[in-house]
């Protein structure tokens, strides 16, 4: 087999791979752990004509991996993923990506680098093994971009606290509590960095290779340094919501304070007269 070309794209935050399975008249369900692989016959009803050794693989968590694919078929295929899911941006779908390669090189070591991996002799295990790190690297970079997003609206926030500008509205609290839990929904329960391809189970050179590869990508660092952060911005609503909430209080306790003020000066009044 000569070498693969891998292009990966995060395009959105989910995808529902059982309806591109219905209409590729493919007979099963799919969970959360397992990509949709289309190829052959499957892969040409969608894109119209198919390369030699062409493979498409779709993960629920949104990121799409094209294995030896033109550039007209993947935008084909993004055109098709466009009714699937409005969504996707299909002019910058480009914005989340990265390209790799496996390289097969008779009697040398597996060996890593930026652009592609080398191995020694192919197994059937290598070319989905590759898509789902590379596709959950993309999903991640997506993820990290998000995430400096909320932080920057944090901080407009913060320098607001500064400025002694302490009130702040319970829908936008909630708005922004919202973000930072589709975010953590996202990233620890969608993209299950954690978890391990089943082929991962029941062959040692697979999941020996898988580990390798993630530790390259630094997928579980990366996972540690996002849920982190996920944390400080949990803690730093926390902290907004505790002085809104006695804000409030505050301004309740003083119109308390003035009605009785007022309750006093009418009794007063009336007694006067």
């Amino acid at each position: 087999m000569k070498n693969l070309e891998f292009k990966t794209y995060a395009v959105t935050n989910e995808i529902d791979l059982n309806k591109i399975a219905v209409e590729c008249n493919i007979k099963k369900k799919y969970t959360w752990e397992e990509p949709l692989i289309l190829q052959g016959e499957l892969l040409k009803r969608i894109i119209n004509e198919v390369n030699e050794d062409e493979i498409v693989l779709v993960f629920s968590f949104g990121s799409i991996v094209f294995i030896n694919s033109a550039k007209e078929h993947i935008e084909r295929f993004m055109s098709y993923m466009k009714k699937i899911k409005p969504d996707i941006d299909i002019e910058n779908y480009r914005r989340f990506h990265d390209d790799y390669a496996l390289h097969i090189s008779e009697g040398e070591e597996i060996e890593f680098t930026d652009d592609y991996v080398q191995i020694p002799e192919m197994e059937l295990f290598y070319p989905e093994l590759i898509s789902v790190v590379i596709a959950k690297s993309v999903a991640l970079e997506r993820i990290e971009e998000q995430l400096s997003k909320i932080l920057d609206d944090l901080e407009s926030k913060i320098d607001n606290l500064e400025k002694g500008k302490l009130n702040i509205g319970n829908k936008e609290l909630a708005k922004i509590t919202s973000r930072i839990v589709r975010h953590e929904y996202n990233t620890i329960a969608y993209i299950m960095i954690l978890d391990k391809p089943d082929i991962t189970w029941i062959n040692m050179n697979a999941e020996y290779f898988y580990e390798q590869m993630s530790e390259f990508f630094e997928l579980n660092d990366r996972y540690e340094v996002i849920k982190s952060k996920t944390e400080i911005l949990k803690n730093i609503i926390d902290g907004l919501t505790v002085i809104s909430h006695s804000i409030r209080g505050l301004f309740v306790e003083w119109v308390i304070v003035i009605l009785i003020v007022i309750e006093v000066v009418l009794m007063a009044v009336d007694l006067l007269k």
